[in-house]
């Protein structure tokens, strides 16, 4: 019953998350936690934690998913092998700092917790993780004495220090592992000793394409040999990936067809950068790599991906034949079918729960809808005695002679119609809005708020008009059956049949004059006072009762200002009775009405419309925002399997859609295997080493 009310109380009053740990991360806890059989409290062993962090839906290709577990140690601050719903609040705060990849790195190194890392235990971890036949490093070497001392005169290093110590650890790698395979001293290595050099520093960050032609390199220069020139311009190449990739996107853009040459980059180049300018060599290692497989030298988007894009897979790991080009081609075209299938399927379930909440907001105000068309209709210089005084002895006549059916007269077709008319306008209004949001910020300049609502607007009088006019006819032909002699009761479907297709959009410029500005008043309104006076944001969600409330605030200046319209339209789409003056445009009834009723006559039903507008679009906008928490869009689901979009993009060059913990989880683990490739992957127990698949040295070096 506590668990009931709870859940009531949350629709309707809506929720607010502590800023301690959002909703979604407790989730993933919760979801994967083991609870402890003697307290009964909830923690996350070592694969339970590698689960809520790695979830297996990823491409763990490059850097492996046993891996993760670096990321446990982090988070079981207190070494006691499990982590707690408090340690998962801390990792989580620590992963939504912006420089969340350094202190990461720099906390399984400050092992005593103390803000300092010590060089003892900062060895001590390195030789835990290192694979024992990876390539040597001197810890004693001038390079190392710079950043942590001398060995008589080793010193702490504090956070910035430490993080720029990992910042130049990978090229300082290079060089000694250049030196040590340098045995002449000459300045040249062997193309395989090159390989092995880039497989053990930087194989969690280049593509297969590039680590399967690294030998190649020597291709560059006329002798078969690779000098240290070479290799340093191959590291500042990889080392600039991101400005590379600038640059391509720039250059082929302004080619003709898409595909530029090596002076075309170079020139690019000269144009972005200001300090970062590319050597002649490292243009050359470029397009070396990049135009293995075309000869012509002029390269395109697909062909700098196998570069560039670290996640670009080789023919051999897809299990396929198929040239890499080929499948780069056809994951983009996939990738595009799917975004389009993807668009058409969520535009078609907005559009659903927008039917269902557009039926669900006509039909509890109807009867004020009725009222006000009977208002609006009642003309001052009718022949006769007005029928009604105003909005509630309205009401009370149509409930005395016609009963309280007669207050619905008119309302199946208002439900069949109102269902596609207020899903377009949610629809639209969603659609044209999320174009124009900043996907970051989740602002939007207000111009494009309007342009929003006005576009929702005029999108549903398609859908409006032809529902108005048979609408309004059906509640006024009550009236006319007791004021006029022999008058017939007509159905919807005589009154379609009888106005015929053109007939249907009989003052549909009135409509249009309506439904525009309403919107573009309504829209912007509404959100602004759910995000402004109401206080929604990502850690709260409101209740039905403040978007109902909402709702109807925005509806009221929406409502009363478009009046006006309005009334045109009723006067324009209502047949005109005997004696009664027929109007013929929109602007034969503006001039009509004024000279014949007065201005005052512009805002007839103007309270009745207030009283319906705006709680009729405060239940339907309540309840499509109810839907979509309750059925929302399959696959959609963040807290299901995965990250709600890929950490490692599937295609080459594009971005990761993953949320940031996951992306600077990934990025931490790239930092941290800049020391060694084997960092974090389970030790092999000293009987299997040298075994061909358990990481000895007759098995694959990139296992």
């Amino acid at each position: 019953m506590n668990a009931v009310k709870e859940q009531v109380s949350e629709v309707l009053l809506g929720t607010e998350e502590q800023p301690g740990l959002s909703k979604s991360a407790l989730d993933t806890f919760e979801k994967f936690a083991t609870k402890d059989e003697k307290t009964g409290d909830l923690y996350l062993g070592e694969n339970e934690f590698i689960d809520a962090v790695a979830p297996e839906s990823e491409d763990y290709h490059k850097i492996k998913r046993s891996q993760y577990a670096i990321l446990f140690r982090v988070a079981d601050r207190q070494r006691k092998g499990r982590v707690t719903l408090q340690d998962w609040t801390n990792f989580n705060n620590l992963l939504a700092k912006p420089d969340a990849e350094y202190e990461i790195a720099f906390r399984l190194f400050d092992v005593q917790g103390t803000g300092f890392v010590r060089f003892d235990d900062f060895y001590e971890v390195y030789n835990q993780n290192k694979s024992e036949n990876s390539l040597p490093f001197d810890w004693e070497s001038e390079w190392a004495s710079l950043y942590i001392g001398g060995k008589k005169k080793r010193h702490n290093m504090t956070y910035p220090q430490f993080s720029q110590m990992l910042r130049g650890l990978q090229g300082e790698r290079v060089r000694q592992a250049f030196l040590h395979f340098d045995k002449n001293g000459d300045g040249y290595i062997e193309p395989q000793d090159f390989q092995r050099i880039i497989l053990e520093t930087a194989a969690h960050k280049l593509s297969d394409h590039l680590l399967d032609n690294l030998h190649t390199l020597c291709n560059i220069s006329s002798g078969s040999k690779i000098s240290y020139a070479n290799v340093r311009a191959f590291q500042n190449m990889i080392r600039e990936m991101d400005l590379v990739e600038l640059i391509i996107r720039n250059a082929t853009a302004k080619s003709n067809d898409g595909k530029i040459s090596r002076t075309d980059f170079l020139n690019e180049a000269a144009r972005i950068t200001r300090f970062s300018l590319f050597t002649p060599m490292e243009a050359d290692i470029l397009f070396h790599f990049a135009g293995l497989d075309e000869p012509t030298g002029r390269l395109g988007l697909t062909d700098f991906a196998k570069v560039l894009d670290a996640s670009w897979h080789s023919a051999y790991h897809l299990g396929s034949d198929a040239a890499g080009a080929v499948y780069d081609a056809g994951s983009r075209a996939m990738a595009r079918s799917r975004t389009f299938f993807q668009d058409v399927l969520e535009s078609a379930h907005h559009f659903a729960l927008g039917s269902i909440a557009g039926a669900f907001g006509a039909f509890m105000v109807y009867p004020i809808d009725l009222v006000k068309t009977r208002m609006q209709n009642q003309r001052s210089a009718r022949v006769g005695q007005l029928l009604y005084k105003n909005s509630i002895d309205c009401a009370r006549k149509v409930i005395k002679n016609e009963g309280i059916r007669g207050l619905y007269s008119g309302v199946f077709p208002q439900l069949v119609g109102v269902a596609p008319e207020k899903a377009i306008k949610l629809t639209v209004n969603d659609l044209v809005r999320g174009k124009f949001t900043d996907k970051k910020t989740g602002a939007i300049w207000w111009p494009w708020e309007l342009l929003a609502g006005g576009s929702a607007g005029a999108c549903q009088v398609i859908f409006t008009n032809p529902l108005e006019i048979v609408k309004i006819r059906l509640q006024v032909q009550g009236e006319v059956a007791k004021t006029v002699e022999g008058a017939q009761k007509r159905s919807a479907m005589w009154i379609v049949r009888n106005l015929g297709l053109v007939g249907l959009y009989k003052g549909a410029s009135a409509c249009l004059l309506r439904d525009v500005p309403f919107s573009a008043i309504y829209f912007p309104t509404y959100n602004h006072l759910k995000r402004d006076f109401f206080g929604e944001s990502p850690t709260k969600k409101l209740g039905v009762v403040q978007l109902l409330t909402a709702g109807a605030i925005a509806g009221m200046p929406a409502a009363y200002l478009t009046t006006p319209f309005d009334v045109i339209k009723t006067r324009l789409q209502v047949e005109a009775r005997k004696g009664e003056t027929q109007y013929t445009t929109l602007r034969h009834c503006a001039k009509t009405v004024w000279r014949e009723e007065g201005f005052r006559a512009f805002f007839k039903g103007g309270p009745a419309r207030i009283l319906r507008s705006s709680p009729q679009f405060g239940f339907t906008l309540a309840g499509y925002e109810f839907l979509q928490h309750l059925l929302p869009m399959p696959g959609s689901d963040v807290h299901g399997e995965g990250v709600g979009g890929h950490v490692e993009p599937k295609v080459g060059l594009s971005e990761a859609k993953a949320p940031l913990p996951y992306l600077r989880s990934r990025n931490a683990l790239k930092i941290i295997l800049d020391l060694d490739e084997d960092f974090g992957k389970p030790r092999v127990p000293k009987g299997f080493q040298g075994v061909k698949g358990f990481g000895g040295t007759t098995g694959d070096a990139r296992l």
